[in-house]
């Protein structure tokens, strides 16, 4: 399993889905070995998952270096350092230890996962030299209109998706709509194009302590209802810009105020630029900005507050936070700020949850805010329902990933 997510990484929800799959495979008669960058590649780290990792595992980790921070001078660096992505650096060691590991084990799949791209570029070059079948786990789409803006970048992300879907026995993505694009981008790969979303895991909410809300009182008007964005808000594909826009307006127009909603973003990343949206827009009252925290606190957090918030812009309707998933086991209300059509709302609606707006639309968000509040206060909120939740584990991931595997290993 050649991935750069992998604890002590610390600051991304995608570490998870690696993390999840090494802890349940085993039971399902695989074992993992994983191939990972050196921590010195991460901007952040934790120990908090480390103890995740089954003491069985075979753990390699690879020399790479992050080559915005390694390799720049005086703040800059050549684009070819940090192509398909800045931790380029990783592939080269990776190969040699990738090679040792299957000399040494002999494993009958190589499975990497992207993002980061070079994880896919580590995976093609062993899967050419040993003939050992290659799953190229996407997650999400690689090459996209606009995306990456360097045109040398967008050309080797499509390079790479090529290659996977070429000489890949299986791609797999995360939502069904990046399934459909690589079927319509690539027809002969398409039967070879399976979807396998991202999910929760039970064992670490089980795990958690029951938390009190921040705010103590009942849920009877004496406080306001404390929503949580939990993770990082790109400044794009999150942007919340249209929010704070709706929470001033009702604000000034007396329809809601701070006293009825707190709206509170955990590590979102970008503090300083939420902080200056909100009081654009007069809506700094509505916000709290809140450090990161461990991924367990992080759980217990979400099963404390009222209601959860997820943001996806229309440009990522193909693409599914990782987030959700945790979402849902929470049993939380979850207000989505997206679009309808996208692969996002569709994940809630099948959960029976419909407060669904827009991202992009004030006017839909001003709509939705204060008839959640209300519905809050008489208790009358949607939560999820109990199917959707417990399709939506780990484990159950886990076992639909062990069934492709064995696929892989009969052929």
């Amino acid at each position: 399993m050649i991935a750069y997510h992998f604890p002590p990484l610390a600051g991304s929800s995608g570490i998870q889905r690696t993390l999840r799959f090494v802890q349940h495979l085993p039971a399902m008669g695989w074992q993992p070995l994983v191939l990972s960058a050196h921590p010195r590649a991460y901007e952040n780290t934790s120990d908090d998952l480390l103890a995740d990792v089954p003491a069985a595992t075979v753990v390699r980790r690879a020399f790479a270096l992050d080559t915005a921070r390694h390799l720049q001078l005086k703040g800059r660096y050549l684009g070819w350092m940090a192509r398909p992505d800045r931790w380029i650096s990783w592939k080269f060691d990776a190969i040699r230890q990738g090679l040792q590991l299957i000399e040494e084990y002999k494993p009958d799949v190589i499975w990497s996962t992207y993002p980061i791209a070079t994880a896919h570029v580590i995976a093609s070059k062993l899967h050419r030299k040993t003939g050992i079948p290659w799953m190229a786990d996407f997650r999400d789409p690689m090459a996209q209109d606009g995306y990456p803006a360097d045109a040398r970048t967008w050309q080797s992300y499509r390079a790479i998706e090529a290659d996977a879907a070429t000489h890949a026995r299986y791609c797999v993505f995360t939502t069904p709509g990046a399934a459909r694009m690589y079927q319509q981008r690539y027809p002969g790969a398409a039967s070879r194009m399976v979807v396998l979303e991202n999910g929760y895991d039970e064992e670490s909410f089980a795990s958690v302590a029951p938390q009190a809300t921040a705010d103590g009182a009942l849920a009877n008007g004496k406080r306001p209802l404390v929503m949580l964005h939990s993770g990082i808000v790109y400044p794009s594909e999150r942007d919340p810009t249209q929010l704070f826009e709706a929470l001033g307006r009702l604000q000034k127009a007396g329809s809601l105020s701070p006293a009825e909603l707190r709206i509170r973003f955990r590590a979102s990343v970008h503090d300083n630029l939420l902080q200056s949206l909100a009081q654009a827009h007069g809506a700094q009252d509505f916000i709290e900005l809140c450090p990161a925290i461990p991924y367990r606190d992080a759980l217990a957090e979400m099963l404390a507050v009222d209601a959860l918030l997820v943001m996806q812009a229309s440009n990522c309707n193909a693409q599914i936070p990782a987030k959700i998933y945790e979402y849902l086991r929470a049993g939380k209300p979850i207000l989505g700020l997206t679009d309808p059509a996208g692969d996002t709302a569709g994940v809630l609606r099948e959960a029976g949850l419909n407060d669904i707006a827009r991202l992009d639309s004030a006017d839909e968000i001003a709509q939705a805010l204060p008839a959640l509040v209300h519905d809050w206060r008489r208790g009358k909120v949607e939560l999820p329902q109990a199917l959707a939740v417990r399709q939506s584990s780990r484990r159950g991931r886990s076992e639909a990933l062990a069934e492709l595997l064995n696929r892989v290993r009969a052929v």
